[in-house]
């Protein structure tokens, strides 16, 4: 998986970006997110972010999208002075798709219970 230092950097780049998304960014689009998981690389150079979004809605999802993008330097920015890192990674946000998956799983159980 990586060692200590990456699991401790990704850990705090998680916590600091979802409190920058909800103190600091002002763009309605990006209010709903979540960020569910962060995995960086050996060098610290480039962040994955894992994101979800509670609506089911695809312009939701696209707009969100969207408007992280934009917020991508701001979130940079803020991240530099939160955290003492040489060099604050790139940040690439994907959407988590594991939350909506357990979400269909559910749903599948409560319907094989209903049929019972």
């Amino acid at each position: 998986m990586g060692n200590f230092r990456d699991r401790r950097v990704a850990q705090e780049l998680q916590r600091e970006i979802n409190e920058i998304l909800q103190k600091r960014v002002r763009d309605p689009r990006v209010q709903e997110v979540t960020i569910t998981d962060v995995h960086v690389t050996g060098d610290l150079s480039l962040a994955t972010v894992y994101y979800s979004i509670l609506s089911d809605f695809a312009s939701d999802n696209e707009q969100a999208a969207i408007g992280l993008k934009k917020a991508t330097g701001i979130i940079k920015r803020e991240l530099g002075k939160q955290l003492s890192l040489y060099k604050i990674p790139d940040l690439t946000f994907v959407k988590d798709e594991s939350v909506q998956y357990g979400n269909k799983i559910d749903q599948m159980l409560r319907d094989l219970n209903k049929k019972d």
